[in-house]
């Protein structure tokens, strides 16, 4: 090549590429990052104390421009519609947590305040939530069985140092907390449990917030979440199964509950109440076809139906008068007591026990609360800040867990009927504190000979659209198989095993699908649209042009160290050529070439011909790699990249990159791909694969030419 050729190689590198040039950016140094930060956030002034203060308390913020005209009657009618259905729901998801009745009105009354407060949203409702309630109760009477209290919930009795068979229990766990457990009853320990828990998720919450680890919610996908609430549903339906034939079946502790409770279910089958049973039938289809009718008519009703209410009220009522727990030995609620425990600090001592319990508790609570409170703010047109609102339901479990209440979480369903209902503001919030107010004050023990079958049936109809998600399975298979495995997955672990492995075991599985799918991406090669500069997959479209004596190829996903093999195993395949084998290939051709000549006595350049001659069985004389969906590589993949560019340009094939990101670029750099001081780059990477396939075919003319 001589110097005219190379002066015209370098104009048409300069008019393909153009003078685009990168910014030069000045990064600051450690050490006057950390002042700055410093400075910032530990200076005091007035404008700082009350930016803190209404970041911390919004409330302050919003309530002075409240509008009552505008707001007040939605956000009154809302509020006393959620009262409404809150009463119900707190008592009877207290089946679910393993403590008396009178504990869910507190954490509804609680959480309801404390959001007001400290909440962001203006639609999200705040309280007592089936899900936190199963996985409270999971913890509330392992505890319990371990303390060796009798978990039948008709018994108050202690249990403690004898088993089922009578005989001493020696667990070392009953040891440590005897002395606690002669102080406190199945109750009060309960309680203490639940307690413990809570607190511990808030301040859980609390640092995830300051430590702004809310990115730990990125990782549970929708189909992960979706599938454990599925599988906490039925785990959900088939604890309270025994409730609905007014069994007295004890929970059951450890892995497999819905198989092992199911099973236990059966061979005590022959123990029926029929009075829970004809009373939950009854009651199952009023609240069916209550719940069917707001579904089909919810256009025409303004406020939904209190189909829950009226069936607690009629159902206290005629088991009152009836005396179906004189006269049938059905299972009620019990006393339920009007106004407040004084509060109480949390049992230091028994939180090391429920530490690890209180982790998937946080992740899930925040999780629900987070994702609710975006939703609702995207749909009424306003911002929520995610922050602020792990710290507002981080408060919303600490606060309450010093009265007695335990862990709370933002609820779809109470969260859709807010906003159909005119909701406005969080005052509705407040309103719907009144009313549980009033029943903690006045109406509590009215509940008296509420029948737990009915509050069974209650929990076991709020799981309808959980339960529904199994209708969706064919429509996900059809739209994404990976995301139906990943729910099936989920679901099956969440419900066979435990939730909190099935939470686990989701969120890794999940993860797994995500590497896997990186390991093993999409590679094509492309070719060019008629009449257009631009390329695409030869497999996917039709009337595309192959680029003579060039092969272009894409790789459709980061390149780093899992999948660097993957990488070059397709560009192998793609351009069927693997440099390696052809360089053998050649040396040994090249040497029975050379043998050849030598007992023939030809001339060795005879053997450089027949080089030559092996060299131009390759159809093409560069590759060109589309890096337009690499958005990442690590120091394995620019290695990768380095070998491809050293091995392919032995047998006589240059590779040049085009589309590349910045940051692919810098990595480039780093790892010295262009050489010393990006002498090659103008060589190696182009803007666009119009502009690559330019130069490339360009550039052998012009070799052509010169060599000619």
């Amino acid at each position: 090549m001589g110097p005219s050729s190379l002066k015209a190689m370098e104009d048409l590198n300069s008019v393909t590429v153009g003078p685009l040039k990168r910014r030069e950016r000045q990064r600051k140094r450690i050490p006057e990052i950390i002042k700055t930060k410093l400075q910032r956030n530990l200076s005091c002034s007035g404008t700082k104390v009350k930016k803190t203060l209404t970041g911390f308390f919004p409330v302050v913020k919003w309530l002075p421009k409240y509008n009552v005209k505008e707001y007040l009657w939605g956000d009154l009618m809302s509020g006393l519609i959620i009262g409404i259905i809150l009463i119900p729901q707190a008592i009877a998801y207290c089946l679910l947590a393993g403590l008396e009745p009178i504990y869910g009105l507190y954490t509804s009354f609680f959480a309801n305040i404390i959001y007001f407060l400290m909440g962001t949203s203006k639609h999200v409702s705040v309280g007592i939530f089936s899900l936190m309630s199963l996985m409270v109760g999971q913890v509330v009477d392992r505890e319990v069985y371990l303390a060796g209290f009798d978990l039948n919930e008709d018994s108050t009795k202690s249990a403690f140092g004898l088993n089922s068979t009578g005989e001493a229990n020696t667990t070392l766990v009953n040891l440590k907390i005897m002395a606690l457990n002669m102080e406190c009853g199945k109750e009060c320990y309960a309680i203490s449990i639940a307690t413990a828990l809570t607190f511990l998720a808030g301040v859980y919450q609390v640092l995830m917030a300051v430590l702004r680890l809310g990115f730990v919610s990125i990782y549970l996908s929708a189909p992960m979440l979706d599938g454990f609430a599925t599988g906490a549903s039925c785990t959900i339906l088939t604890v309270q199964a025994k409730y609905l034939l007014g069994l007295k079946i004890p929970r059951h502790q450890g892995y497999g509950t819905v198989v092992v409770t199911w099973i236990n279910i059966f061979k005590n089958i022959h123990k029926t109440n029929f009075c829970d049973l004809i009373t939950s039938a009854i009651c199952i289809t009023v609240l069916v076809a209550g719940k069917e009718i707001q579904d089909r008519y919810k256009d025409r009703l303004k406020i939904p139906l209190p189909t829950e209410l009226v069936v607690v009220a009629v159902a206290t009522i005629v088991s009152h008068f009836a005396d179906l727990n004189g006269q049938f030995s059905s299972s009620i609620s019990g006393a339920i007591p009007t106004g407040f425990v004084p509060p109480k600090v949390p049992s230091f001592e028994l939180m090391p026990r429920v530490a690890y319990d209180a982790i998937p508790l946080a992740v899930i609570s925040f999780a629900f609360t987070v994702s609710l409170s975006e939703m609702f703010a995207k749909k009424n047109g306003y911002t929520v800040k995610p922050n602020q609102e792990m710290i507002a339901i981080g408060f919303c479990n600490i606060i309450p867990s010093f009265f007695h209440s335990f862990t709370t979480s933002a609820a779809l369903a109470k969260t859709m009927v807010k906003d159909s209902t005119g909701c406005k503001t969080q005052v509705s919030s407040i309103v719907s504190a009144l009313v549980v107010l009033l029943v903690l004050l006045f109406f509590a023990p009215f509940f008296y000979a509420l029948q737990k079958c009915v509050l069974a049936c209650i929990i076991i109809v709020s799981l309808r659209g959980a339960l529904r998600k199994f209708l969706d399975v064919p429509k996900q298979w059809r739209e994404s198989k990976i995301e139906a495995i990943v729910w099936f997955m989920t679901m099956s672990s969440t419900a066979l095993i435990s939730v909190e492995l099935g939470l686990a075991i989701g969120v890794v599985f999940s993860l797994i699908c995500v590497v896997a799918q990186t390991q093993n991406p999409k590679v094509s090669l492309l070719g060019q649209i008629e009449q257009t500069n631009d390329f695409e997959d030869m497999e996917e479209y039709d009337n595309l042009s192959p680029v003579p004596k060039v092969k272009i190829f894409r790789f459709q996903s980061p390149l780093f160290y899992a999948n660097k093999d993957f990488f070059l195993k397709s560009l192998y395949k793609a351009t069927d050529l693997e440099p390696f084998l052809e360089i053998t290939r050649r040396r040994k051709l090249e040497k029975k070439a050379r043998e050849k000549a030598a007992k023939k006595a030809v001339d060795e350049t005879n053997g450089d011909v027949s080089v030559n001659l092996i060299s131009k069985n390759i159809d093409f004389h560069t590759i060109i790699l589309d890096c337009s969906c690499i958005s990442i590589i690590d120091t394995a993949g620019v290695s990768t990249f380095k070998m491809v560019l050293k091995d392919y340009k032995e047998v006589g094939v240059n590779v040049i990159l085009a589309c590349c990101n910045t940051p692919v670029i810098d990595a480039l750099r780093r790892g010295s791909f262009f050489g010393a001081a990006d002498k090659n780059m103008e060589q190696l990477s182009f803007h666009t694969i119009h502009s690559a396939v330019c130069f490339a075919t360009r550039t052998t003319q012009l070799v052509n030419d010169s060599s000619v």
